[in-house]
Order: C-alpha cells, then sequence, then structure tokens
C-alpha cells in the first residue's frame, strides 16, 4: 500500500486551515493600566468589534492606522475605545498586531471591565506611546 496520497491529503487540509488567532499576553506591551469600574463588565464581543474599528476601521486587510490621526475612537454595543497619542504633536500609526497585543495586556489585566492604559509604541513610527481607554457606552 502507498501511504503518499493520504498524508498529501492531511497536509492540504492542515494548511488550509485557518491559523488561530494570536492570544499571546506580553505585560511589556502596555503600562500605567488602572481598572476604573470593576465592577461592570462589557460583552466580550462588543469589545472585540470597538477594538478593530479604530481609525476609521482597523478589520480585514488594513494593517496599520492611516491618515495619521491624533486621536481616534472605536465603538459597538456597549463598548467605547478612546485612544490619543502620549505626546502632543505625535499622530496615531499603531499597527493592527501592536493594538490587539496592547489590549490583550490591558485585558489581562482589567477583564472586560473599563481600565485607561498605555500602548508602548504606536505613535510617531512607533517612538511614541498611546494612551487608550476602554469604556462602557
Amino acid at each position: 500500500m502507498h501511504y503518499s496520497f493520504p498524508l498529501i491529503a492531511l497536509a492540504t487540509i492542515i494548511s488550509a486551515s485557518p491559523l488561530p488567532a494570536n492570544t499571546n499576553v506580553n505585560p511589556k506591551a502596555i503600562t500605567s493600566t488602572k481598572c476604573t469600574a470593576k465592577q461592570v463588565t462589557i460583552n466580550s464581543h462588543d469589545i472585540n468589534v470597538a477594538l478593530l474599528s479604530i481609525c476609521g476601521g482597523i478589520a480585514g486587510k488594513i494593517e496599520q492606522c492611516q491618515g495619521n490621526p491624533t486621536n481616534t475612537t472605536g465603538a459597538s454595543g456597549g463598548a467605547f475605545l478612546s485612544l490619543e497619542a502620549a505626546t502632543p504633536g505625535q499622530t496615531i500609526d499603531i499597527t493592527k498586531g501592536r493594538w490587539e497585543g496592547c489590549m490583550r495586556a490591558a485585558r489581562a489585566v482589567c477583564g472586560d471591565s473599563p481600565f485607561t492604559s498605555t500602548c508602548i509604541g504606536g505613535a510617531d513610527i512607533n517612538r511614541g506611546n498611546v494612551n487608550f481607554s476602554l469604556a462602557a457606552q
């Protein structure tokens, strides 16, 4: 019996499967995180949709904040995100990967409750930081 066909079929199935989302948490991605309302829980799906709606939308193929804003917001359902360059005069150029990593790190501290935090990098070609907050709306 020839075993190459089943192995090729299995390799094809595995390579066609989508990769899971990055779930790594790097606590060094953020600083100054403060949970502002631990008694409030925001719907996780709303947070994730709001996360991808910053900068006019970074879902899909868009990989970085466009247009050089100094601040931006994202909202969905009960979640409201606000971002601003930590240094006046700088602009936000955060990548989707960095932004998702900062959100994972802040949520590891506060869960799905409102918070304020600072993302290390993400402004003026990563020389500056981005202050951000999650609030219930």
